[in-house]
């Protein structure tokens, strides 16, 4: 077997198709964001304006933040020292699934190293806990979730993309005797779109099923304490367990579920991704449970990113660029292929400084191929104009479409 040419196969496919992906080096600069620079392949630096950041609301360098990790790092030092189980659970930990408790209206919180592991660990280990569980699940539903869903060993039903009559057809054609679990999201990244939610839990008490939901893209960003949009549509109390982030808002880094006492007790005991990895850093969690707090208030920041979102879809659509809009803070763009979508990014980057990284099968489908804007509080008129300049010029020189796309 020639590993090396197997490996040269795989890699020269994704260039094929146009859809290879590239890092580029970018420093984000303390107290300047959205400006980072950007260290060139020949070694020369250019500022540079990040517009595809998930520091949505700029908590990443928020002085609230910022005193608490550093309060925690001279306390504490660098790392946690173990996993949760063996010595690594501190009062900083402790603090911060409080706060995440309180935030949702939950019992109980529990803390993993990213919403990718909270999802991936949760949702494989449910079946353990519930024997004979039916997990239904949107289409379109994060990788992490599907990974966690796929793994469990469980019975899963997909649905189409929030529609409700193929989950009801699903569910009725099911034992009603047997345990169920509709997972779903709040707000769909890609697209920017929102879930049903009260209609998933209209579904789930008719068919007796446990509801979980996704709101990585919503904590910080929707609802009066930034609990989501499940909280902005007064439907906390209705969701078993919620799935949250705080790298995207909160601006730092893990993830969560939020759950009754004995949902989060039973996970914990249960999920090996839990037990078997190194807790987060105490000074991640501080500075993750300041943020937590400060949203809870602060609902000027919210007001500000939902006002740059809809700035930044008017003026596109003004200039007929196909935008998909669906009242969210994501701004995609369409442009409909990979080799396009790539060239269109780096073109932004070499010419403009605007760095927003191309969106490519298979995080999207075929021929859906994007770039995804997200608009911030930290973005001032200034970027603003220059980014829409840059893409009205750019749209023009590539020859695009500039038919719009309804919502």
């Amino acid at each position: 077997m020639d590993y090396t040419a197997g490996l040269d196969a795989a890699l020269n496919r994704l260039h094929e198709e146009g859809r290879y992906r590239t890092f580029i080096d970018i420093e984000r600069r303390n107290g300047a964001f959205p400006h980072a620079v950007w260290t060139r392949p020949d070694g020369t630096e250019q500022d540079i304006t990040v517009w595809c950041g998930n520091d949505y609301l700029g908590m990443g360098q928020h002085p609230v933040v910022l005193a608490a990790m550093h309060e925690a790092l001279d306390a504490t030092g660098a790392g946690s020292g173990g996993t949760r189980n063996i010595s690594g659970t501190t009062v900083y930990h402790k603090r911060l699934e409080a706060e995440l408790a309180d935030l949702h209206g939950k019992e109980a919180a529990l803390l993993f190293t990213s919403a990718y592991i909270a999802n991936d660990a949760t949702l494989s280990t449910l079946p353990k806990l519930f024997p004979g569980l039916i997990i239904y699940s949107d289409e379109l539903n994060h990788a992490s979730m599907i990974e966690g869903i796929r793994r469990n060993g469980g019975a899963k039903r997909i649905f189409r993309h929030n529609d409700l009559d193929h989950l009801r057809e699903l569910l009725q054609a099911d034992d009603p005797a047997a345990p169920k679990l509709i997972a779903f999201e709040s707000i769909y990244s890609m697209d920017g779109d929102f879930g049903p939610i009260e209609a998933f839990c209209d579904l789930a008490d008719e068919f007796g099923a446990l509801t979980y939901i996704d709101e990585v893209h919503a904590v910080g960003m929707y609802g009066p304490r930034g609990a989501g949009v499940a909280e902005r549509d007064r439907l906390m109390h209705r969701i078993d367990m919620i799935n949250g982030t705080l790298a995207k808002a909160y601006g730092v880094m893990g993830g969560y579920v939020a759950a009754s006492a004995k949902m989060c007790d039973a996970i914990r005991s249960y999920a090996p991704g839990f037990i078997f990895t190194t807790s987060l850093p105490p000074a991640v969690a501080a500075g993750a449970a300041a943020s937590v707090r400060h949203l809870k208030t602060d609902q000027g920041l919210r007001d500000q990113q939902q006002t740059q979102a809809r700035i930044l879809k008017l003026r596109l659509k003004g200039m007929g660029l196909p935008i998909i809009d669906h009242g969210s803070h994501i701004v995609p763009v369409i442009v409909g292929d990979p080799v396009h979508t790539k060239q269109l990014s780096d073109m932004l980057l070499d010419g403009y400084g605007i760095y927003v990284q191309p969106i490519n099968f298979p995080t999207v489908p075929r021929g859906t191929e994007r770039l995804r804007f997200t608009p911030s509080p930290v973005h001032g008129p200034d970027e603003m104009d220059r980014l829409v300049n840059a893409m009205d010029a750019l749209w023009s020189h590539c020859a695009l479409n500039r038919a719009e796309l309804s919502a």
